[in-house]
């Protein structure tokens, strides 16, 4: 099947194609929007002058093309808040300003703060847009704010923070995907909620959520249980405790709690089955479809519209208007089409991690699991079903896998165990699931029913939790690169063309796929042959890492708990295509490429010493009387590590900024590299 013959696909390709660039090159305002009215007159003037012979000329084609690639400029540009003059990028964010707010989405706490997304109404008096990140200081009588609260605080805007370590995950990039670039920092006593009603429909999907919770926890349900009932059913991951979130990440089952296609298509079974009698009707053919559509979107609305639940109802919408329109459909142009108008509506989406897995798993088992189906086709049903479930999830896995390992680093090898019995059982688990919510919401839910489906749900935190204890089957840190991302792909597409179409062409591609695959690798290897010393940021805590070629040496004084659960080495470990890394206790005196590092702690020992460091290091907050220590040592820099006490540093940033000695600390500037 030639895919690219399908129109739809070709425009949602371009469209793509004009926001990745809008995206990276970041191109004019003004300049587009220029040159996609030239784009489209001349277009229209082409249609015009060609009347029916359009189709079949090529410019007529290629100029279309290049206004959808503009439609995908101007829709990324159009997305951008940071556009309007009242943007709150154009205060002076170095002074306190008096701001109102409302809460647009609420965000899983930390262990100190409660953390919101909110919109901007108002700043020293005067209409405010854009969005910022709220982070509030938790205590034993706060209560979560609700979404369309509006509140009045004082507060200066501060930038998000860059990561601070090599290879760390950059929040503050992944914000600003969603058009949030400043946040503020409240303390209980220093806001004013003006209003807690909902105003817009988000609002009163929450105060929904809220009323279920609020109605399930007094029928009974327990914290852990309440948590995947709020993933499962209502999209809500917020509440999860992470051991429970982890034990789902490594056994390979996570998907199943973000609501997506999966969810999405047994709520479809489920509804065309209640509102079957309705064909029997005069206008049932047609009430039935608006009606299942309408609960589909406002069931994606109450699991708060997210990238996975917005494409999967957008599908099975289109999907639902097909079949009433008795038309045949193609899984690939429904896909693109449900692609199309999202992306068209929210750019971003392109760039979000749960959009990309979403598509690229449907891709995967449409494309290969009817190939893995084919090679064994049990007779019987017993065996027949766990085999279509078994191709499933691995034609998902080879959709999902090479993106996977660039984001995550991991696979579980044990995903096909878990999914053999997980998804069986999902439907039951969702449609019981749907019946305690209903039960709950009118008062009537028998305590039996409580304890079966909380039983349940423990049962299913059990198996997930046996099976992610099987470590040695979880490959982890996995370096993989977004070019080694797109060969891979490029591999498994000529691979399953190769299948379908027996021609050399599609030979020829792969085998240049497994080559330049191969390369990628060398050229990694001989890429990495360098040396590095690197002072990481670590909060009260100093870490050392002496990186030569692909071994990593480190030195620290984390205890043994502490670095098992830190993600600084492994992060960079990762990044860096480290092979082994060795563990070492901190020194006072390193080395590195002729230079001396001088390593000055809580003692604040440097006297007396044969040789004139080039580099000191200050941790565990030494007193030492910098000016004479610089006047007796004359370093070519100092450095601070995030373990020094917070006056200690400004004191010396003063010191330095005096003497005109260079002075790096890690909890501003990052982690010290020298190479």
């Amino acid at each position: 099947m030639k895919l690219l013959n399908f129109t739809i696909i070709k425009l949602t390709v371009c469209l793509i194609l004009g926001i990745i660039i809008a995206h990276y090159f970041k191109p004019n305002f003004s300049t587009t929007i220029l040159l996609s009215t030239g784009l489209v007159v001349t277009v229209f003037g082409h249609y015009l002058f060609l009347r029916n012979k359009h189709s079949k000329q090529p410019l007529f084609g290629l100029i279309s093309y290049f206004c959808m690639i503009s439609l995908g400029i101007n829709a990324y540009n159009f997305q951008n808040d940071k556009i309007s003059q009242t943007h709150y990028s154009n205060l002076d964010s170095n002074d306190s300003i008096e701001l109102t707010f409302k809460i647009k989405e609420r965000l899983k706490p930390d262990l100190y703060n409660d953390k919101y997304i909110v919109s901007l109404i108002s700043a020293n008096n005067n209409e405010a847009s854009g969005q910022l990140f709220i982070n509030i200081k938790r205590d034993s009588f706060s209560s979560p704010l609700p979404v369309d609260a509006v509140i009045y605080s004082k507060s200066v805007l501060k930038n998000i923070q860059k990561p601070l370590n090599p290879h760390q995950f950059d929040y503050s990039k992944y914000l600003g995907l969603r058009q949030v670039y400043s946040q503020i920092y409240l303390q209980q006593d220093q806001f004013l909620i003006l209003s807690d009603q909902p105003t817009t429909i988000y609002g009163y999907a929450d105060l929904f959520r809220s009323s279920i919770n609020e109605k399930l926890i007094n029928a009974g349900f327990k914290d852990d249980v309440l948590s995947i009932i709020n993933a499962l059913l209502l999209g809500q991951r917020q509440t999860i405790d992470k051991s429970i979130y982890n034990n789902y990440v490594n056994s390979g089952t996570i998907h199943i709690l973000a609501v997506s296609g999966l969810h999405v298509g047994i709520l479809l079974l489920i509804l065309n089955f209640i509102f079957r009698p309705l064909l029997l009707l005069k206008y049932g053919h047609v009430l039935r479809p608006i009606i299942i559509i309408t609960i589909l979107w406002l069931f994606a609305i109450v699991a708060g519209l997210s990238p996975s639940v917005t494409r999967a109802v957008t599908m099975f919408s289109v999907i639902s208007f097909a079949m009433h329109l008795k038309r045949p459909t193609n899984i690939y142009n429904t896909l693109a089409i449900s692609a199309f108008f999202l992306l068209l509506v929210k750019p971003v989406f392109l760039f979000e991690v749960g959009f990309q897995m979403s598509y690229l798993a449907v891709l995967g088992i449409v494309s290969i699991q009817p190939i893995l189906y084919k090679l064994w086709q049990p007779k019987y049903w017993i065996l027949d079903k766990p085999w279509q479930i078994f191709t499933v999830t691995l034609a998902a896995q080879a959709g999902v896998l090479p993106i996977s390992l660039f984001y995550f680093h991991q696979f579980p090898g044990l995903f096909f165990i878990s999914n053999l019995v997980v998804i069986p059982f999902l439907g039951l688990i969702l449609g019981l699931g749907l019946l305690v919510i209903s039960l709950a919401m009118i008062g009537f839910l028998p305590i039996p029913i409580v304890e079966i489906y909380s039983l349940i749900i423990e049962w299913l935190n059990g198996f997930i939790a046996w099976v992610a204890q099987f470590e040695d089957f979880l490959l982890r840190d996995i370096p993989f690169t977004l070019i080694q991302v797109l060969i891979t792909y490029i591999l498994i597409i000529s691979v399953v063309q190769f299948y379908k179409l027996k021609t050399y062409k599609w030979l020829v591609i792969c085998l240049i796929s497994i080559i330049t695959l191969q390369g990628t690798y060398v050229f990694n290897k001989f890429q990495n042959q360098n040396e590095s010393l690197i002072v990481f940021n670590k909060s009260r805590f100093s870490i050392l890492g002496f990186k030569h070629n692909k071994t990593l040496e480190v030195h620290h004084n984390l205890d043994s708990s502490k670095l098992r659960n830190d993600n600084i080495i492994k992060n960079y470990k990762v990044g860096e295509l480290i092979d082994s890394v060795a563990q070492c206790k901190l020194e006072d005196i390193y080395t590195f490429n002729n230079k001396t590092l001088l390593v000055i702690d809580s003692l604040g020992v440097y006297k007396n010493l044969s040789f004139q460091p080039d580099y000191i290091l200050l941790r565990n907050s030494p007193k030492v009387n910098l000016t004479r220590m610089i006047e007796n040592l004359q370093p070519q820099q100092i450095i601070a590590d995030a373990s020094n006490y917070k006056s200690y540093v400004k004191r010396w940033t003063a010191t330095c900024r005096d003497k005109k000695i260079p002075f790096h600390y890690t909890n501003e500037k990052g982690a010290f590299i020298l190479k």
